[in-house]
């Protein structure tokens, strides 16, 4: 079934319910969607002559055009090809470069920079600039209907962040994509025609993926008119629009938690916030919990496996009464239903309860693999089961703990040291906002362990009071050797710690 098919039965069934808000405005209904994204899917098939199986890149910001431009592209039985929009016009023109993109639909703030590197992409054609005058020939063309797509077509080329290089094309075919859909009714919350998402992070990534599962029911999704994360304007959002869910990496959710507007928002109208992209740490949980109630949810997910390997539901983040209610918190939560997940050692051999090692998992939601890229593939997916690259370790009860990526862990002295850990004792010092903690090389351990620590505005805070928290907390051959106080740290721009850039930082330095 293409994709597409889940916009084209619910305009059918609530035509006149909103689909899309800018703000606090509607912009458009499932009728109105529908025929937008069949009038672009019959110009991308005759105007533009693309062929089923074409790769068309989205680059813009959050805005309403982006859904109907995502849904055109599969109405038209093409592959869409969504671009972070934060990226440099060069970062850009590999990915479009590397996918074969024929065509690339980009707002207004991109356009110029697209026009840029076209020199650069074979066959790539003048970009369509929503609002442009192409793009309103595109809307008066006579509508198609969604075109037949097999469960294995292709449907999202999801590019991998790059923290660690060239970023990859995870291809995500309409099977993955309906298998998610499905894993969110499952496991995290249901929705009906009276709910909304709310759209903070980038369409581009894991908002836009769990935008599916809205339009299959009949929900708003509302775009914030900064068309990003403001705090304060997802707070009057949230009062604004009935049953909003959202998702958002856990910067944002610290970000939240910080803001002065807290203090006076009604948060009344929020179900769910959905968590994930990196490590919530337990402090920032508990913080969380404090401010909103019960209404968190965090899933572990990759783009090779979108939003879906394991997921820490609602109930498991109410059930303080548990005895290892801390130690759950810490976790990634379970294996979501439709997946299985494993750890695996070296020789990808299943590990028990309490082993460390690889986390891989196989299912319906798994990608179908790299975009031209065999040899990646093949690593990934070897035995059947996709190799992540991150490591943890799963309890008795059948509860996951992240501890880092494979590439993150320190070998210092023959032992293995996971920075998370020593993170989530650095984030209980009440002056810490933030923490990351890596390795660098030694000439007598292999490595040692570097801290660098970001206090909170107005707050002092030492090596040695920090060290002495290290030693009260964790072995003492896990402690940092180093201590880096700093402002910031930096980030992509999804909010996750570049720890790349502090290990290039420090080689600097040396």
């Amino acid at each position: 079934m293409n994709i597409a098919a889940l916009l084209a039965k619910t305009a059918r069934t609530l035509p006149e319910r909103p689909v899309v808000s800018l703000g606090g405005t509607v912009a458009a209904s499932y009728g109105d969607l529908h025929t937008r994204a069949g009038a672009i899917a019959g110009a991308l098939r005759g105007a533009c002559g693309l062929e089923p199986g074409a790769r068309v890149a989205i680059v813009m910001n959050n805005r309403p055009d982006y859904l109907e431009a995502l849904f055109g592209v599969w109405y038209a039985g093409l592959v869409a090809v969504p671009v972070n929009a934060k990226l440099h016009p060069r970062e850009v023109a590999y990915i479009l470069g590397n996918s074969g993109t024929r065509l690339c639909l980009c707002d207004e703030a991109h356009a110029e920079g697209i026009e840029s590197v076209r020199a650069d992409v074979p066959g790539l054609a003048a970009p369509l600039v929503a609002g442009g005058e192409d793009w309103r020939a595109m809307l008066g063309h006579d509508p198609a209907g969604p075109a037949e797509a097999g469960p294995h077509d292709a449907a999202w080329l999801f590019y991998t962040s790059g923290t660690t290089g060239r970023p990859k094309g995870a291809t995500i075919t309409h099977r993955n994509l309906l298998v998610m859909t499905l894993s969110y009714f499952a496991d995290l919350n249901p929705v009906t025609e009276r709910d909304s998402v709310l759209h903070a992070a980038p369409l581009s990534h894991g908002s836009g993926l769990y935008a599916l599962p809205f339009i299959a029911k009949g929900g708003n999704n509302v775009i914030p008119e900064s068309g990003g994360f403001e705090p304060a304007e997802v707070l009057d959002l949230i009062a604004r629009h009935p049953g909003v869910s959202m998702f958002a990496a856990p910067t944002m959710v610290v970000r939240l938690l910080d803001s002065p507007a807290l203090s006076s928002a009604d948060t009344a109208n929020l179900d769910l916030v959905i968590y994930g992209g990196g490590p919530m740490y337990v402090a920032d949980v508990e913080r969380a919990l404090e401010a909103f109630g019960p209404k968190l949810a965090q899933i572990y997910g990759q783009g090779e496996a979108p939003m879906t390997i394991t997921a820490l539901s609602r109930a498991r983040h109410s059930e303080s009464g548990h005895p290892r209610y801390r130690e759950r918190l810490g976790s990634a939560g379970v294996a979501r239903t439709d997946v299985e997940v494993t750890v695996v050692d070296e020789e990808d051999r299943p590990l028990p309860p309490g082993e460390t090692g690889e986390i891989a998992v196989r299912g319906d939601v798994v990608m179908r693999g790299y975009w031209e890229n065999p040899e990646a593939t093949a690593s990934a997916l070897r035995g059947g089961w996709l190799h992540t690259g991150d490591v943890g370790r799963f309890d008795e009860d059948g509860f996951l703990t992240l501890l880092d990526r494979a590439k993150d862990m320190i070998i210092s002295g023959g032992s293995n040291i996971y920075p998370r850990e020593i993170e989530e004792v650095l984030l209980t010092d009440e002056a810490v906002r933030e923490a990351a903690v890596i390795g660098r090389a030694h000439p007598e351990w292999g490595e040692e362990v570097v801290a660098f620590v970001v206090p909170h505005e107005g707050q002092d805070v030492s090596a040695e009071r920090l060290d002495r928290l290290c030693l009260e907390s964790i072995a003492r051959f896990k402690r940092p050797r180093v201590w880096r106080i700093v402002d910031g740290l930096p980030k992509n721009n999804y909010g996750k710690v570049l720890k790349r850039t502090l290990r290039e930082e420090l080689e600097a330095e040396a």
